[in-house]
């Protein structure tokens, strides 16, 4: 390793060990403890927790899945149009006709959702 880099990961380890502290031995030191049962409950997306019959997980509705995939999908559309976007004329024809196709792709993913119901929140 370079001599020029040490000064660098020296502050990086000092930076990581700090965190690393606050995080687990003084936050315990220090915070609050206040335990009870609706803290030790699991937090399932605002759905109030029901009683479950004995042996059985906690289970709650596929339609939390269901959005967090479709934000997956639309969020990676916008991490690929917006490099896109800004060198479109650099890469011409074929740029217009790989971003037509991927468009597409999205729009079936979109379409698929939408006839499953996935868009509909009850």
């Amino acid at each position: 390793m370079s001599s020029t880099y040490l000064p660098v990961v020296i502050l990086l380890v000092i930076v990581a060990g700090f965190a690393l502290t606050m995080v687990t031995v003084v936050s315990d030191a220090l915070g609050p403890r206040r335990f009870n049962r609706a803290k030790l409950d699991q937090y399932e997306c605002g759905i109030q927790p029901t009683p479950l019959p004995a042996g059985t997980a906690g289970r709650f509705p596929i339609k939390f899945y269901l959005t967090a995939m479709l934000f997956i999908v639309f969020d990676i559309e916008i991490v690929f149009l917006y490099p896109w976007a800004q060198s479109a004329v650099a890469l011409g024809v074929l740029g217009l006709v790989e971003i037509i196709l991927f468009i597409v792709t999205v729009a079936v993913v979109y379409t698929y959702a939408w006839r499953r119901g996935g868009l509909d929140w009850d």
